[in-house]
């Protein structure tokens, strides 16, 4: 384990089926398991949910990006390790691991403490949209493929697969291919707004480090309110969410240790400094 896994400042390493690399603080994690395009495993359950765990008590770690060895991000749930192996297991051991999969895929994900963002650099399938999605952002190569290949299987996208894709894709959309089993690719991806973003494989990292130095300017505590807030009033009605709103900014305003809405408004009418439209406010003053 490195000094990176235990928290410890910048560097590379963790364990077999995850590998992590923090660097000007960005922490880029990686599913590793190139030689099965990355399907998920018990091992990478278990070790994502301890690089996450690891990576939120880590202030080297300020954005975090996940990807996948090799040529995929993610393959999806391995079916022969994750579903077949462990038939025999005993029931309660079996329902925590397919708890901590959806943990850490989805519920973690989603109201992580810092940005995270999915960089797919190929095969997306399956289980790994919950991951895709379960990221606040998402930049693809534009050849990556993806697919919700389950019908082939006689299945259907379960796990939170397909409440995963109807919260991000057109009705239509989603209908096709999770009736059809088709595969798209990355650029159709983004036209579906699957992914915020569609470049170039040799241009994907320079992209995704791009928007994580973005992500890093910006005020942490602000960030996470502004996650925290989204998730929360899309479940709401209006009336519901406006209650809810005035009160997170009041409470977002009061815990700032920055304080933040004070510096910003000061550079912006008294220094004249400042134009919110065009970047973040100067933090360091």
């Amino acid at each position: 384990m490195s000094d990176t896994a235990t928290g410890l400042g910048e560097g590379a390493g963790w364990g077999e089926f995850v590998t992590t690399e923090v660097r000007d603080g960005i922490a880029w994690i990686t599913l590793n398991r190139p030689d099965k395009r990355n399907a998920i495993n018990p091992g990478i359950v278990r070790e994502m949910t301890a690089v996450l765990d690891a990576m939120e008590g880590d202030d080297a770690a300020e954005v975090l990006v996940i990807t996948g060895a090799g040529d995929a991000f993610s393959a999806g749930q391995d079916l022969k390790e994750y579903f077949r192996e462990t038939e025999n297991w005993p029931p309660h051991e079996r329902d925590r691991m397919f708890a901590a999969n959806a943990a850490w895929q989805w519920r973690r994900l989603m109201y992580y403490r810092k940005p995270t963002i999915a960089m797919v650099n190929g095969w997306c399938f399956g289980g790994a949209f919950q991951v895709l999605v379960g990221c606040d952002l998402a930049i693809a190569a534009e050849d990556a493929t993806f697919g919700l290949s389950e019908i082939n299987w006689g299945i259907i996208p379960a796990g939170i697969v397909t409440k995963s894709v109807s919260m991000v894709m057109p009705q239509r959309d989603a209908m096709y291919y999770i009736m059809t089993g088709e595969t798209f690719s990355g650029t159709q991806a983004a036209e579906m707004r699957l992914v915020n973003k569609a470049v170039p494989l040799d241009q994907l990292r320079d992209e995704v480090t791009r928007l994580a130095e973005t992500l890093r300017k910006k005020n942490p505590h602000v960030l996470r309110a502004c996650k925290t807030a989204y998730h929360h009033v899309r479940q709401m009605g209006w009336e519901q969410s406006l209650e809810y709103l005035m009160a997170k900014s009041d409470a977002t305003k009061f815990r700032d240790p920055e304080r933040g809405d004070e510096k910003g408004m000061s550079q912006f009418i008294d220094q004249k400094k400042f134009k919110p439209g065009l970047g973040a406010y100067d933090r360091e003053s």
